[in-house]
């Protein structure tokens, strides 16, 4: 059993706190909401009242929170992990930041004597709570040796990607394929209805010949096809449509600051902007197919 302290507990940070309790290890978990804290009791877990008590004793510090600025201050700040961590302890940080800002924690981390990973992951909610999540681990082989024990009652695919920073980068380029991918599919769909070609045939053909791809058969946007995806069930999120266009912004950001041309990337996160812009930000970034649809009638 290890003390693990998980500082974050929405959305993803709940489900994957409590496969760690069911998995035997002691899990504290501090959030702002006491709802999350309390879903993380209830499945066996406890909860502290501050990031401070949260740490007290923990072996490893998992973190999952929604930005770089966030990150940033839960670890570097006055009343954060690093002022209060435990020595020899270990820190994780699945939350989809910025490369520069992982990089830059992990090295004021580093000059404290701690060992520091980045871990941002990939499979939405449903992944998460079924612990079937990808891993994409930067940091030293040292500290990925001793996380990924932990990382594999998370999830199912745990993949060193390289130095600090490297996880991070290995998820932003993942989710512009992602984001790039389903407007494909989406835009495909749109097209064969105004085709006249039914929608299952389609799915029948492009997912066993050259246009199969995870947008298409796993998260296929269209209701029917896939009973499992989000338009099934009007497209209630597992990963939501402002998720995509942050990781898409910080796709670009990357691509800007390496002097990499991304136009395909780039015009994925115009489409992703207009469509949040619209009021569609909260639905799940599959149902970007309304909008495709919508414009071709």
């Amino acid at each position: 059993m290890t003390h693990i302290a998980f500082i974050g507990l929405g959305n993803m940070g709940g489900p994957m706190a409590s496969n760690l309790v069911k998995h035997g290890h002691h899990v504290v978990g501090f959030d702002l909401s006491t709802d999350a804290g309390a879903r993380l009791v209830a499945g066996g877990g406890k909860t502290a009242g501050s990031i401070a008590d949260a740490i007290d004793g923990a072996e490893i510090v998992i973190t999952m929170l929604p930005a770089g600025n966030q990150v940033e201050e839960v670890y570097t700040g006055a009343s954060g992990i690093l002022a209060h961590m435990p020595a020899g302890a270990l820190l994780i940080d699945c939350s989809t930041i910025d490369v520069a800002t992982a990089r830059s924690v992990a090295a004021v981390a580093a000059e404290k004597g701690f060992s520091m990973l980045d871990a941002p992951v990939s499979g939405g909610v449903t992944g998460a709570e079924a612990a079937t999540l990808t891993f994409m681990v930067g940091g030293t082989a040292e500290a990925f040796a001793k996380a990924e024990p932990v990382l594999d009652v998370m999830g199912k695919t745990v993949v060193h990607a390289g130095d600090a920073g490297s996880g991070q980068a290995a998820k932003i380029c993942n989710n512009m394929i992602l984001g790039v991918s389903m407007i494909a599919v989406s835009e495909a769909f749109a097209l064969a209805d105004r085709l006249g070609l039914d929608r299952q045939k389609l799915f029948d053909i492009s997912s066993q010949s050259s246009g199969q791809c995870w947008s298409m058969t796993t998260y296929c946007p269209v209701p029917g096809p896939v009973p499992t995806s989000p338009a099934n069930r009007h497209y209630l999120p597992g990963f939501t449509a402002a998720m995509m266009l942050k990781d898409l912004r910080l796709s670009q950001e990357a691509a800007k600051a390496s002097g990499s041309s991304t136009p395909l990337g780039g015009h994925a996160m115009e489409i992703y902007t207009r469509f949040c812009d619209a009021g569609n930000a909260g639905l799940d970034f599959s149902g970007i197919f309304r909008s495709i649809r919508k414009s071709a009638d």
